[in-house]
């Protein structure tokens, strides 16, 4: 039996309350990217610290604690025992809620909320509006465009590019990534190279086959993938606007997928 079910609860299973205003009951799930500008805007609290710069590199690792941001007085620890990932110690003990902005950061606004245990690394490019959640990891060269709400535990990793999308908790896109106009669900991972292409070639909006044999309109022209939880994509490949894949759908390296409704589960090479 093929569920065609287009809302959020089909998709992301579960969504907790503070998502409610941006996925709402009985919607198609994309209409959240045409409320994403207005929800981010009237959630985020922006907590940069003052030195920081619009446009400028950040010179100096900063750290924000409970009581707020500090440029000294911490360790930074990466080797064998932490598996070479950053750790900030303070008095011989990791705080691992601490936040942290390593030197060589760019912020082209103010309009950023950085969680805890986020960690933003040298050389990667944040705009505004955006939201980094709690322990979600921006890697070296990551460029985020706007727009955009990444959750907890997430990784926007080296060389990719983020524009207009939704990360839920646990979504990673670590390696050589495009992500516009999308909305990854919780646990999903895109293997190096993904893109999710989101322009349709040609005039007007894009419309998402339904197994049925129905066109669904989905009234925009640009959008990427709406990817369930759990969803995971193979190295270098690629989704078509309109790409709309069922919970824990697989999707092999080096393919392209065509535009369209994937059920539960689905295994596309």
């Amino acid at each position: 039996m093929v569920d065609q079910d287009l809302t959020a609860n089909f998709f992301f299973p579960g969504l907790g309350s503070h998502l409610a205003d941006l996925f709402l009951p009985g919607d198609p799930v994309w209409r959240a990217l045409d409320g994403l500008k207005t929800f981010i805007r009237a959630v985020i609290s922006p907590n940069l610290p003052d030195v920081v710069e619009p446009g400028i590199p950040v010179e100096m690792p900063l750290v924000m604690l409970p009581g707020g941001w500090i440029s000294e007085g911490f360790t930074l620890v990466s080797n064998d025992e932490t598996r070479g990932n950053l750790q900030v110690w303070m008095d011989d003990q990791h705080l691992p809620d601490a936040a942290l902005i390593c030197a060589g950061a760019v912020f082209m606004d103010r309009r950023i909320e950085i969680g805890p245990g986020a960690l933003v690394e040298p050389q990667s490019l944040i705009k505004g509006p955006a939201i980094i959640g709690a322990h979600t990891q921006v890697r070296q060269g990551a460029y985020i465009r706007g727009d955009v709400l990444v959750g907890s535990s997430c990784v926007v990793g080296h060389a990719t590019e983020v524009k207009h999308a939704v990360f839920l908790d646990g979504a990673k896109a670590g390696h050589f990534a495009y992500v516009g106009d999308s909305i990854l669900g919780r646990d999903v991972n895109l293997g190096a190279g993904t893109k999710l292409a989101n322009l349709k070639f040609g005039p007007g909006t894009v419309s998402v086959a339904l197994p049925d044999g129905s066109k669904q309109d989905t009234g925009r022209r640009k959008i990427g993938a709406i990817m369930g939880d759990g969803c995971q994509t193979g190295c270098n490949s690629v989704t078509n606007p309109g790409v709309l894949l069922g919970p824990e759908s697989l999707v092999a390296p080096n393919t392209t997928v065509s535009p369209g409704f994937y059920n539960k589960r689905s295994i596309i090479r």
